[in-house]
């Protein structure tokens, strides 16, 4: 049966093609996304938060209270061996802490030095691991120290790890500040907690 001559002259039509199907267009031989409205838009971040709130810890979502613990501590340093080390410019320690004030503790953690040939030139870092009560909760939680000296001057920063909180601290997040004043250790640590009013 001979197909009308109108027939012929129409392109065939198969359906969207797999680029369409994806929400993309094709433009002269290019492919291009194709233009989303706003309510598309709208959709999409509120499909993004609902997907973030259902992954984040439970703590994420509770209020946050922020505080000041204050007080000093005590530390004890025991050399240990450094694999490699054939001179004294590097050095291993094991460092344990009483801290006493706002926040009731003992740390047990370790120290790797470098020294340097430059009088006031060195650097230090460290992990300990504080398990103790604060603002009457009980639970541990975790320091990382990064200490460098620069021809005499020093830069020092002491922060909780993040997600390292356990117990009753879990999710404890601050800054570890410390001053030697007369010989003896103080700190001022500044934190937030959840559960906050």
């Amino acid at each position: 049966m001979d197909t009308p001559q109108h027939a012929k002259d129409q392109p065939m039509s198969i359906g969207p093609s797999p680029n369409e199907r994806c929400g993309w267009q094709a433009d002269a031989g290019r492919v291009r996304p194709r233009t989303a409205g706003a309510g598309w838009r709208r959709r999409s971040w509120i499909a993004i938060a609902l997907w973030m709130l259902a992954v984040a810890p439970a703590w994420a979502l509770e209020t946050m209270m922020t505080g000041q613990a204050q007080g000093g501590f005590t530390v004890a340093m025991r050399p240990l061996e450094l694999e490699g080390a054939d001179n004294a410019r590097r050095g291993r320690m094991v460092i344990d802490k009483r801290i006493t004030g706002d926040l009731v503790a003992t740390t047990r953690g370790q120290m790797l030095t470098a020294m340097t040939g430059v009088e006031g030139s060195a650097v230090y870092v460290a992990v300990e691991e504080v398990t103790g009560t604060l603002a009457g909760r009980s639970g541990s939680f975790m320091l990382h120290h990064r200490g460098v000296m620069a021809r005499g001057a020093q830069e020092l920063s002491v922060l909780v790890v993040p997600d390292s909180g356990a117990g009753e601290l879990t999710g404890i997040a601050g800054e570890f500040r410390i001053r030697v004043v007369g010989g003896r250790h103080h700190y001022t640590f500044s934190y937030s907690l959840p559960g906050g009013e």
